[in-house]
């Protein structure tokens, strides 16, 4: 597993985004896991490489949020050969708030244009959303693109304990596809109780 130790990385690549650009919405579809696996190889197993990157410590909390980016490729004679999977899990499990419960609202990522594949079975889509055979408890009400920018927000926000009896969360994975290879960038999360937004590293194409 790679450890990303840097917070912050090219804060430019989040410059000239406009206000005024129309978000377009995605196709996002729940599926289960290892059957989505299927869309990539047709063994129905996948090879992963995965990494992680913190969310900032001034962002409120004691011990770690992170952020999950996991890859793997599809092979040839699967729907998705020569195709990238790009899947995250939003995790505060490991997170305790010190003062206000700063939760993350949703994940920004700046991503080129996606594939659509039919992961559930229903039809062609942009996004999958692992909700049965992997870990998590928090989906995705919707995701859209706004220029290169795709912003997955969750059914609710993803938070830490609190320190009682609140357990931390985390989100399912969920997934989106490219033909173009991984390489080290800055997502984004919004957070609530005036936590702002804050950059997390992040693998994207």
């Amino acid at each position: 597993m790679r450890i990303f130790t840097s917070a912050i990385l090219a804060a430019v690549m989040w410059a000239g985004l406009s206000s005024d650009a129309l978000a377009v919405p995605l196709i996002v579809v729940n599926v289960g896991a290892p059957a989505v696996n299927c869309v990539f190889n047709p063994a129905c197993t996948v090879t992963v490489t995965d990494s992680i990157g913190n969310y900032p410590p001034s962002s409120g909390y004691t011990g770690t949020p992170r952020l999950q980016s996991r890859t793997y490729v599809g092979v040839p004679g699967a729907p998705a050969a020569g195709l990238t999977a790009y899947v995250y899990r939003v995790d505060f499990t490991s997170a305790t708030a010190r003062a206000d419960i700063n939760c993350a609202i949703n994940l920004k990522v700046r991503f080129g244009p996606n594939a659509r594949l039919n992961y559930g079975g229903g039809g062609p889509a942009d996004v999958f959303v692992i909700t049965t055979g992997g870990l998590g408890s928090i989906g995705l009400a919707s995701a859209d693109r706004t220029g290169s920018v795709v912003t997955f927000t969750f059914t609710t926000p993803v938070c830490p304990t609190n320190g009682f009896n609140s357990p931390g969360q985390t989100s399912f994975f969920f997934g989106i596809a490219s033909k173009l290879t991984p390489k080290p960038s800055v997502a984004q999360s919004d957070l609530t109780f005036g936590g702002g937004t804050v950059n997390v590293p992040a693998r994207a194409p």
